[in-house]
């Protein structure tokens, strides 16, 4: 038997636990941006997805409005670090409530390299990023979804095999329900799509 449970917007913050709980794995944007003051700034965000293939537009959205919200959209550029397994802690330090005026990659102590088309730094030891140019957003009030246009991507060598990018060697990490639950990558199951074929 399934619990039957009406959506009402005034428990708001239920429904957010559910859908953590049930939409997972979810992939984690390590966004880093500047203010327009001239201070990086690094968050994690786990509600993050390809928006369209081509052109290349990928989202992440600010569960209330934080730094890399405000910086995006005063800007008008973000990266995309993959948060990987080796930077789990930093990756979760990131996610510290740091006032605007505090540089996290001083604050963690993580390296940073600079970025190819755009001004915010990229993790020096986050073997991909994804720079972007913002390209709009969508204000659902306590939520706020950020669109970036794909300007470039820098992969380390050192996780790509035969050209393409290695889940194995990526190690990426993901938020699941629980306010202090992480996952990597277990078994991966293959299997090919399934052509259709219709009846003679």
């Amino acid at each position: 038997m399934k619990q039957e449970i009406p959506y009402d917007e005034d428990q708001g913050g239920r429904f957010y636990g559910i859908l953590t709980s049930v939409v997972v794995p979810r992939p984690i944007a390590w966004v880093s941006t500047i203010s327009k003051d001239g201070v990086e700034n690094l968050a994690p965000h786990s509600l993050f997805t390809i928006s369209s293939a081509v052109p290349a537009i990928i989202q992440f959205t600010s569960v209330g409005h934080k730094d890399s919200l405000r910086n995006a959209v005063d800007t008008g550029e973000f990266v995309v670090n993959l948060a990987n397994r080796a930077n789990f802690e930093k990756v979760n330090a990131s996610g510290t409530d740091y006032p605007p005026e505090i540089d996290e990659f001083a604050a963690l102590g993580l390296e940073r390299e600079p970025s190819v088309s755009v001004r915010p730094s990229r993790v020096a030891s986050s073997p991909v990023a994804l720079e972007c140019t913002t390209e709009g957003t969508r204000d659902f009030g306590e939520s706020v979804v950020v669109f970036g246009r794909l300007k470039h991507v820098a992969i380390d060598e050192s996780v790509l095999t035969d050209g393409r990018p290695d889940i194995q060697k990526l190690q990426p990490l993901a938020r699941l329900g629980g306010p202090f639950q992480w996952s990597e990558i277990g078994e991966i199951l293959e299997i090919s799509r399934i052509p259709y074929e219709p009846e003679s």
